[in-house]
């Protein structure tokens, strides 16, 4: 009997490639990369990485509750900016979805990420 589980929400983007949105584990749930498309439309929402950033952890927390949990639940972020002069707008987004004490965290710069996205982020969860 296997642990491992596929999640799948509506309520955030479709995959863009052969991924899953999020593969459960026993209690370890790895929500794959999200850029900032809008789940209805699957277009980009926001010209700003602070604005991109907020639809990726509105589609971050959907994943995470179809889960059966919150970002209140993460162990590791994972952020990929396009450009690292928006560390500090985004850290300012996390901080509205995420409470002391805060998860492990990465923050790199890429050259670029999927559809001209400003940020990436993918999460992992412990339910």
């Amino acid at each position: 009997m296997s642990k491992k589980s596929i999640v799948s929400t509506d309520q955030a983007p479709q995959v863009i490639g052969p991924y899953s949105q999020a593969v459960k584990y026993g209690d370890i749930v790895f929500l794959s990369g999200q850029i900032p498309l809008d789940p209805k439309t699957m277009t980009m929402v926001g010209e700003s990485a602070a604005e991109q950033a907020e639809q990726v952890f509105k589609n971050l927390s959907a994943v995470a509750a179809e889960a059966g949990g919150t970002l209140d639940n993460a162990l590791k972020v994972n952020i990929s900016l396009t450009d690292l002069n928006d560390f500090v707008s985004v850290n300012e987004v996390m901080t509205r979805y995420f409470a002391e004490p805060y998860p492990a965290r990465a923050c790199v710069q890429v050259a670029a990420l999927p559809k001209g996205a400003k940020v990436e982020i993918e999460v992992i969860l412990g339910l």
